[in-house]
């Protein structure tokens, strides 16, 4: 198996890790052009525990949250890419998830120790009830880096 996993297969994932005592830190997200800000996030929420899982949003759901012309990459790209960092153990690349009760009942199957976000999480909020429910914690781990985001690269091309 690589690091580009299904639901059912994170579930099980989840399970192994928790009986080795490992900790899960899960991350979500677009990730669509990547750059600084993307990489800094994800080693700082790397380095709160043992394994990192990125929960990547659907094209749709992308689309939805950004505009009709996002993502720019398909989520298997966006997938792929992320595939080849070190710091990210797996990778869920999600269905369309139309409701936050959507997020909610996974975060339950998954049972992270900690969700990491960035400072200016606008849904940070909603996280940390998530993370709560399942005995974990929300972790802001950085500023969200202003001068980098794919929507100002965006801007520039």
């Amino acid at each position: 198996m690589g690091k580009i996993i299904t639901i059912e297969q994170s579930i099980d994932i989840a399970k192994q890790l928790k009986q080795e005592g490992k900790r899960i830190v899960l991350v979500g997200g677009i990730f669509d052009l990547i750059h600084r800000g993307h990489v800094e996030f994800l080693e700082a929420a790397e380095r709160e525990g043992n394994v990192l899982i990125v929960l990547l949003e659907s094209d749709e759901k992308t689309r939805e949250i950004k505009g009709k012309n996002r993502p720019i990459n398909a989520q298997v790209d966006r997938a792929f890419v992320l595939s080849r960092f070190v710091m990210v153990d797996y990778i869920l690349s999600l269905p369309y998830f139309k409701k936050d009760k959507d997020y909610e009942k996974l975060v339950k199957l998954l049972q992270p120790d900690i969700i990491a976000v960035t400072k200016s999480d606008t849904l940070k909020k909603l996280k940390k009830r998530y993370a709560r429910s399942v005995g974990g914690k929300l972790v802001e781990v950085i500023s969200r880096i202003k001068e980098y985001s794919t929507s100002k690269i965006e801007e520039r091309i």
